[in-house]
């Protein structure tokens, strides 16, 4: 657990507290920490968290969670003036401001979410123009923050976390997440490949990922092919058709992809949610690095992490096979 060392500069007792992470999938495993950490720090306080609904049953397993506020933001925007649309973003704002929040933390620092958090009820903190992915959002917080962007994600969320409600973070990251507990009916063998990614620029080539999972098999692991779109699965039943003890899960809530991660002896994966969710929970783990940067969004946990490449610098086969052998023992 983390042992922060905390400040006199927050409010001497906070009852509710609002975090705002909303998407994507890396961005709200980058925010667990934080949250873990705030429960150290305010132990009486009662945490909810403002999240995209896909992401609702990850963020559900995490402990200090009281009460969890979906919004359907990804699926509003296709049909946004639809009538049922309509309806269902006033039925959400109705619960956002329902409630009075002693503090509120937008930890995202998108204008979609400073616009929730101006919102909600309560005092509202933020980024300031300088340490914000988009400046026209800071003006909405009441109080504003400076953390460098040139910070790990998760660092930058427990800094504005420990800011707006008066602690300094130290220790290692806690994400909340028991991987014993998650993988407890899990008995066989696996390796789990996460070769899905929303960019292609973060792709490893197919030819890559048989290669290497005919290595992997040759050490007795079946091989899990998890997905998520159906360009996605088309591409795992290409991959799973060329290698031995290959398959592929059926589309499951993030929870159970949870329990499935938790439960597997290895993961390979590039740059995607899944990735950082296996650092999560420590689970031996491989990341492949092609189109972005380790050091700001690099999977951190402490199981045995191998990451390798960095933006325009994908690795080779034999790089893998390598960092796979050291990690899988």
């Amino acid at each position: 657990m983390l042992n922060g060392a905390y400040m006199d500069t927050g409010p001497a007792l906070m009852a509710d507290i609002l975090f705002i992470k909303t998407s994507s999938l890396g961005d709200v495993i980058h925010h667990m920490p934080a949250l873990t950490e705030a429960r150290q720090a305010r132990p009486e306080a009662s945490f909810t968290w403002l999240v995209e609904e896909a992401f609702a049953p990850l963020v559900r397993l995490h402990p200090a969670v009281s009460t969890v506020v979906p919004v359907a933001w990804r699926r509003w925007r296709r049909s946004l003036y639809a009538p049922a649309t309509l309806t269902e973003i006033g039925r959400s704002l109705k619960e956002i401001r329902a409630r009075h929040y002693d503090v509120i933390v937008d930890s995202q620092g998108l204008l979609r979410s400073a616009v929730i958090a101006r919102l909600a009820h309560g005092r509202r903190h933020g980024y300031d123009a300088s340490s914000i992915r988009e400046p026209l959002a800071a003006p909405f917080y009441d109080v504003r923050h400076r953390v460098g962007r040139d910070l790990h994600a998760v660092r930058r969320n427990r800094m504005l976390s420990g800011l707006a409600l008066g602690y300094v973070p130290e220790g290692a990251p806690d994400y909340g997440l028991d991987r014993a507990t998650l993988a407890a009916a899990t008995s066989e063998g696996y390796a789990v490949l996460l070769h899905a990614t929303a960019r292609r620029a973060k792709e490893w080539p197919e030819a890559h990922w048989i290669s290497l999972g005919n290595t992997i098999a040759d050490r007795g692991l079946d091989l899990v092919l998890p997905w998520g779109t159906e360009e996605e699965r088309a591409r795992s039943e290409r991959i799973a058709a060329a290698l031995p003890r290959a398959r592929l899960p059926g589309r499951r809530p993030l929870d159970e992809v949870a329990r499935l991660i938790a439960g597997a002896r290895l993961v390979v994966g590039v740059d995607t949610g899944l990735l950082h969710l296996a650092a999560a929970l420590g689970v031996p783990l491989v990341a492949i690095f092609a189109g972005s940067t380790p050091g700001l969004t690099g999977p951190v946990g402490d199981g045995p992490v191998a990451v390798l490449g960095a933006q325009g610098a994908s690795p080779s086969v034999d790089e893998v096979d390598e960092a796979v052998a050291r990690i899988a023992g």
